[in-house]
């Protein structure tokens, strides 16, 4: 594999900071990642960010098919070059935000669902859980680089300080397993912070499953709108439309003391909460 910065040299390229563009240059750290993900030749990928490839080859090798998705069009010709020079013919570059890809056509006509994996630029890592979520009907795995922080967000349990919103969601309805941890060197140009690799595996069914996952996703960001306040008061207001009395009402019918912050509740709180929400909406409807 030629260095990051070699290969941008050689196209008269730079790396963008505004799509936080950090370039793995360690081979055996991404042929690391793809043995350890358990990819086989009957999977198909779906690789967000495929930069210049580092992942990318790897991945294919190892796989039957990846549509490997990448923003900047300036690397579109770099990464065709690169696949050619190491024989790589499965591979479908999609030159596109990830964000605003339709996911669904991928797997048009199809069975079986695809593998997510990527090294994420952490301006997006939010967004693009979210969607995956949000999709995962036709997706078994995801198995995704984070900076640190950010996979922090993602495995942290209640009562911590990186306990958010987002742990919520994905506890909700994944399983989490620590990968591998990647230090900054070993990207071009070096990060501020290390990165962690993290495989998330959707379940066919929560173990505690929402009547209504909008409706739940709303009152998990309702509730750490204001983290630093009583869940009575940051239930209440403009993203649930109820007010203080409602939300303390709310809260006493799901058994769960109205004092308590957000931080404090697990993942099967938070859908016993939500779903006591759709109880209350439907029961407000019918009278």
């Amino acid at each position: 594999m030629t260095s990051p910065g070699t290969l941008l040299s050689a196209w008269n390229l730079r790396p963008q900071k505004k799509m936080g563009q950090n370039f793995l240059s360690d081979p055996s750290t991404a042929e690391m990642i793809i043995a350890r993900s358990g990819i086989d030749s009957m999977d198909t990928l779906l690789e967000v960010g495929a930069g210049l490839g580092a992942l990318t080859v790897p991945a294919a090798r190892a796989s039957k098919k990846v549509y490997a998705v990448e923003k900047d069009q300036r690397l579109i010709d770099l990464l065709k070059t690169e696949l050619l020079v190491y024989n790589v013919s499965n591979t479908v570059l999609i030159n596109s935000d990830i964000l605003r890809l339709d996911l669904r056509k991928l797997v048009e006509g199809g069975t079986e669902k695809i593998i997510v994996i990527g090294n994420l630029p952490y301006n997006i890592s939010s967004m693009l859980l979210v969607r995956l979520i949000e999709n995962r009907d036709i997706i078994s795995r995801a198995v995704l680089m984070f900076q640190k922080e950010m996979a922090k967000r993602i495995y942290a349990g209640p009562n911590c300080k990186d306990y958010s919103r987002l742990s919520v969601m994905v506890q909700y309805c994944a399983d989490i397993k620590k990968i591998a941890t990647v230090k900054a060197p070993l990207f071009f140009p070096k990060p501020k912070v290390d990165s962690e690799v993290i495989e998330l595996t959707f379940k066919t069914e929560p173990q505690y499953k929402a009547y209504d996952e909008q409706l739940f996703f709303r009152v998990i960001k309702a509730a750490f709108s204001k983290r630093r306040k009583t869940l009575k008061n940051s239930l209440s207001g403009n993203i649930l439309n109820i007010d203080a009395k409602k939300s303390f009402s709310l809260l006493n019918q799901a058994g769960i003391d109205p004092v308590r912050r957000a931080e404090s509740l697990t993942a099967p709180e938070f859908v016993k909460l939500g779903n006591q929400y759709w109880t209350q909406l439907h029961t407000d409807k019918h009278r």
